[in-house]
């Protein structure tokens, strides 16, 4: 048996089956991933132009972005088959940009938040995602399927009637379609059949048409007409930083996500500064920005079988063939066809295992309450980076009390040795939450002239730690008595004899 080389290994974990050629040479594989990029194209259109709605720019503005995005990415992106494109999350973060400063500003906005993420990348954000524990990841899951799910609701309330029958037809389809045959994706099928009973009986329902005018032109090289001056700067920076963070956290979280559903590894450093390429490109086009987007990706990989660029890069070339060749087409599908692939999405999405009542038997309650947090927080904001960060800090929180209460402190006292000797046996680990009270399981007064205190039980992660060894110290000192620390293992020793004695009196 041959062992890999390091490099060898490493492109070995990353190399994610059927690569490109492989479709390529393979027609039922090309087929699919066609098929896949023909129906996340036609569930972008929508999402395109209402997000540029919220951020409130002309409908092609977002439809350009997504084109533009989506076929950059499947280049220079580090995970295979996901989606990116105009989102409703950037699409929040530039509103007050587009609304207070116009057009110019915010492509300027757009431009530097995709410079900062290449920084951010080449920086080593995307290692920062190991720290993202389950319970986060799980409530970043069933958010996005909420969220995908309540962003349906305007288009089936207050419409006509038909609306509601045809988006059971639509579900009834692609609960079935698949039991029947894989070759083409269910949700395309929807749609198709859906779109020809409301043509061949001439129904009177919402259509794509009415969500915005569709472009009739390719875009084109957009300069913004800014003062290139340091107060600009100071006005773009924060929205620019706010589009860098929640496409970047958005957008690694669902790779993470994916790498999960297709069991493989992805370069999440590659697809961070990757989405910084995509997101220059997009404002060099005109376009309002973006990320990756969980639904489509979700329909891409999850509900169209889908693995490869190719779909990634089909979805933003029949995009635009779609709004500008074939708009008039377009222009008639139905949205409820639409708002059921959607409904499907998010039913597909949602981590129902998690909900369970023999879940939450055994799951911790903290865990249960990192989900709930980051559920409640996305939902109530309609902003994934607030709702991972606090889910994050809220786990990160709660470790650190439940890893404070894991340390105790034994003492014995040796009276028959030639010197009299308290010991101290300190077991577990010591760092800022946990060393805090340290300083109170010594008896110095009541204790011999001799201390020993045993640290090989635990570990010193902290300045906190050393600080609290330093006070116990000088404690047992002030009452003239002799401290010994022994028993640390090499790393924590060398750590303590660096800081020790130059973190101020004990107290």
């Amino acid at each position: 048996m041959t062992a890999l080389t390091p490099a060898r290994e490493n492109a070995s974990r990353y190399r994610i089956e059927p690569t490109v050629m492989q479709a390529l040479r393979t027609p039922r594989l090309l087929t699919r991933e066609v098929l896949a990029g023909l129906v996340v194209a036609l569930a972008l259109i929508p999402e395109a132009i209402a997000f540029s709605i919220i951020a409130g720019v002309d409908p092609r503005v977002g439809l350009f972005s997504s084109f533009v995005m989506a076929v950059a990415i499947a280049f220079v992106g580090g995970r295979p088959a996901m989606i990116t494109a105009a989102t409703g999350a950037i699409a929040l973060v530039i509103a007050p940009v587009a609304r207070e400063y116009g057009m110019d500003y915010l492509i300027a906005t757009v431009l530097l938040g995709g410079l900062l993420q290449i920084v951010l990348a080449l920086l080593g954000v995307a290692k920062l995602m190991r720290f993202i524990p389950r319970s986060v990841m799980v409530g970043f899951v069933n958010a996005l399927a909420i969220l995908i799910f309540t962003s349906q609701l305007p288009q089936l309330i207050g419409v006509p009637w038909l609306v509601y029958p045809l988006v059971a037809a639509g579900l009834l389809i692609m609960i079935v379609m698949p039991r029947l045959t894989k070759v083409v994706p269910a949700p395309l099928v929807a749609i198709v059949l859906v779109t020809a009973a409301v043509v061949v009986f001439a129904f009177q329902v919402p259509d794509v048409g009415g969500e915005g005018e569709l472009p009739r032109s390719l875009p084109e090289l957009f300069i913004p007409q800014v003062p290139l001056t340091l107060e600009t700067l100071q006005i773009i920076a924060p929205y620019a930083l706010g589009v860098a963070v929640v496409g970047l956290i958005e957008s690694l979280l669902t790779a993470k996500l994916v790498d999960d559903i297709t069991d493989t590894h992805s370069r999440k450093t590659r697809e961070a500064w990757g989405q910084g390429v995509a997101n220059v490109l997009s404002g060099a086009f005109g376009g309002m920005g973006g990320c990756a987007m969980i639904g489509q990706t979700m329909i891409n990989v999850k509900a169209s079988g889908a693995r490869t660029r190719i779909s990634t890069f089909l979805a933003g070339v029949f995009l635009l063939i779609l709004v500008v060749a074939l708009g008039d087409i377009v222009a008639i599908i139905p949205m409820a066809a639409l708002v059921a692939v959607m409904i499907m999405v998010s039913v597909a999405t949602f981590d129902w295992h998690s909900i369970h009542p023999a879940t939450l038997r055994r799951m911790p309650l903290s865990e249960t309450a990192v989900m709930v947090i980051t559920v409640v927080a996305t939902v109530m904001t309609h902003n994934l980076a607030i709702g991972v960060i606090l889910g994050a800090l809220t786990a990160m929180v709660l470790f650190a009390r439940r890893v404070a209460h894991f340390v105790t402190v034994t003492r014995t006292i040796a009276e028959d040795e030639s010197v009299p000797t308290a010991y101290y046996a300190v077991d577990g680990e010591l760092f800022f939450a946990s060393s805090n009270d340290l300083t109170t399981q010594f008896d110095y007064a009541g204790d011999p002239d001799r201390i020993v205190i045993d640290m090989s039980r635990s570990h010193v992660w902290d300045a906190s730690t050393v600080a609290a060894l330093d006070a116990i110290v000088n404690k047992y000192e002030r009452h003239g008595k002799r401290v010994v620390i022994e028993g640390m293992n090499e790393t924590a020793s060398a750590f303590h004899g660096r800081l020790s004695g130059g973190l101020g009196a004990g107290h």
